[in-house]
């Protein structure tokens, strides 16, 4: 029987996860199209955006890195080098591609902030975990819970406006995609 929750001190023992594989940072149009092109025989990818924190009132910014994670490569984009996000949108608002992560409405109100587009193919691991009565539905319980790893959120309060990005930060970024991707399939073993 699988266990639907788990304390933070269950989480801190369990090996840490990160992604190793093959990726690509994405930061001009040439670098979007082959990406793109990598794409194509994705019909399931790891969603996740970084934003740069904010830490006054009224201040706010937006996304400045979207994460797309395929079966066996992870793609970074850098929203505020690319000129042509029309493409890259496209395969945000395909019915065809499911694009999986935890806690994506507001990652789509702030990306579209940037383009308009309308979103298709999302499926946010959170809700899935919740019909599925897991009582901790973020992204670390549940890769506790899953996939018997825990993942380190050491990067998460940086500057991803940053330019070129740290390799913490990049780890941290591909790890989040690639995770996302892995607890949407796991859910999907389970019935609701």
């Amino acid at each position: 029987m699988i266990e639907r929750t788990i304390s933070k001190a269950e989480i801190n023992k369990k090996p840490i996860l990160q992604y190793e594989g093959p990726l690509s940072i994405v930061q001009s149009d040439e670098e979007l199209a082959i990406a793109l092109s990598e794409m194509k025989q994705e019909t399931l990818l790891g969603f996740d955006t970084e934003t740069r924190p904010a830490f006054r009132k009224g201040e706010s910014y937006l996304p400045s890195l979207l994460q797309l994670g395929g079966e066996s490569h992870v793609w970074l984009f850098y929203l505020t080098k690319l000129n042509d996000l029309e493409s890259l949108f496209d395969v945000l608002a395909d019915p065809q591609i499911v694009k999986a992560g935890v806690a994506i409405d507001r990652d789509i109100i702030e990306l579209r902030e940037l383009k308009e587009f309308k979103a298709s193919g999302f499926r946010d691991v959170g809700k899935m975990a919740e019909e599925r009565h897991f009582r901790k539905t973020g992204l670390r319980p549940l890769a506790a819970l899953l996939l018997n790893g825990r993942v380190s959120k050491g990067a998460q309060v940086s500057n991803w406006a940053a330019f070129p990005l740290s390799e913490k930060q990049i780890t941290y970024a591909a790890t989040d995609a690639w995770v996302s991707r892995d607890l949407y399939l796991a859910l999907e073993k389970i019935r609701p």
